[in-house]
Parts: C-alpha cells; structure tokens; sequence
C-alpha cells in the first residue's frame, strides 16, 4: 500500500518508486508478513478452543481463571499475540489490493487496524480482571467487573467499536474486487466480524468461525509469502547468523529486564 505525500514535500518522483521483490511492500515485507499470517490465525485458533470449556459471559470467564488460572492464561495470551500480530499480515494484504483498489486498500486497513487496537485494548482489559481474581477473591472480581460494564465514562475506544464490526467485512471486499483472494478465502476473512467483541468475551459459534475463517483466508498467502522470500533470499554469511543469534538475545533479554519495571 502506497501513501505518497504531496510533490513539493517529496525526494523522489513517486512514479520512479518501485514494489519489493515480487510485488511484496517493502514494509514489513514478506518475511515478516508472511510469518505474520501464519502465527496470527493460528494463535487465535488456539487461543478460542483453549477456553472452550467454559460459557460465554464474564462471570464464567472469570471463574475459568479461578479454577483454572493457566489455562485461561494461555488462552487469552495467545489471543492477544494473534491480534498483535495480525497488523503486518493486513499491511501486506492492503498492498496486494492496492495494486488494483487503492482506495479500499486504504480504508480497508485503517478500520482492521484501528479494530486491532480496540481488541487490544479490551484483553489489556481482561488481564486486569484476571488480576483481581487473584488479589481480592472471584466474589469481589466479579462484582468489580459487573460494575465497570454499566459505567458511562468516557472512552475514546467505544468509537472504534464500529471497526471491529466492519473492518474485516470491508477488507473482504477489498480483497475480492481486487481479485486478491479468491470468493471463499473472502468470505472467510469477513468471518472475522462475527467474533464478539468486549471485554471478557469467551468462546461461542461465532468465535470458532471466524478464527478458522481468518485460517482459510490467511494461512495459503502466508506460504506463498515465504516460499517466496525463501528463493529470493541469498545465503546467509556466518557473520549475518551471529549478528541475528545476538540481536535475539538482547531482545529476550531487554523483554524479561522490561517485566521489573
């Protein structure tokens, strides 16, 4: 996806910029972006059958961490991971469509994007709850968070609630009149909608659906991605596999030093 600033602000003439190999944005690219779009679905499969065991509604979400706190853990960390990973995936998808529908592209990726951000939000949410659980007891949780539901505060993020809705439906669309997937692979990425949103929302029909939805819509391009990448990429030097080894570790290391903070 191309988003071009006016002439006189400009280095370069953008009619000489070019696509990375094969098409693919030169951000993230495709090594990211494909990875991305095999994780995420992925980890929001698994994140949704996790707690399939127990019912819908807070209350029951809450006594699911209660009982079982690493399970529910799992679960809802791995949902958030997904939805964190999935804004390279959908950058990657809003270049393919911009190839043909610009302007879909772009709004497209705006709603999914900003419906990432409120999903966020909402599991930031929810880890909180989980927190009261274990500091005041599931009576006193669950009556907080009974409480918080019916307040009438402001907050910017009830506005983003229409994306979550929308986002992936238009993006369906997007991605069909451009031709980028094909009408099944579409659907399934429009499933995505139908996946309740709020804050401590557990596993229904609809979450199943639209989480293998988002598998059958993503996962096939994720491949393409990195083959792709795979027989474009030279081989790595021994002083590029030491460099990556240690940039890995400092960046675990700084993660766990970030957990103290």
């Amino acid at each position: 996806m191309k988003i071009t600033a006016p002439r006189c602000l400009q280095r370069t003439d953008p009619r000489r910029v070019t696509s990375g190999p094969g098409g693919t944005s030169p951000f993230p690219g495709p090594w990211v972006g494909g990875v991305a779009m095999l994780a995420g679905p992925v980890l929001l499969l698994i994140g949704t059958f996790l707690r399939i065991g127990y019912d819908f509604f807070f209350t029951d979400q809450l006594r699911g961490f209660a009982e079982d706190p690493a399970l529910m853990t799992a679960s809802y960390n791995c949902w958030l991971a997904g939805d964190i990973l999935l804004w390279p995936a959908v950058l990657v998808l809003a270049h393919r469509i911009a190839r043909t529908r610009p302007r879909w592209a772009t709004w497209a990726a705006v709603m999914v994007l900003m419906g990432l951000f409120a999903r966020s939000y909402h599991y930031g949410a929810g880890f909180l709850a989980f927190q009261l659980v274990e500091l005041r007891g599931l009576p006193a949780a669950t009556a907080f968070i009974g409480d918080a539901y019916g307040d009438a505060t402001f907050q910017v993020i009830r506005y983003l609630t229409f994306t979550i809705m929308f986002g992936w439906y238009v993006l369906a669309v997007a991605a069909y009149l451009s031709r980028t997937l094909g009408a099944v692979r579409a659907i399934g990425l429009g499933t995505m909608s139908l996946v309740p949103l709020g804050m401590l929302k557990g596993t229904e029909t609809m979450t199943v659906i639209g989480a293998i939805g988002l598998c059958v819509a993503l996962l096939p391009t994720g491949v393409e991605l990195l083959r792709d990448a795979v027989r474009r990429t030279r081989r790595p030097r021994r002083a590029d596999v030491g460099f990556g080894l240690l940039a890995a570790v400092a960046v675990l290391a700084l993660a766990e030093l970030g957990t103290y903070g």
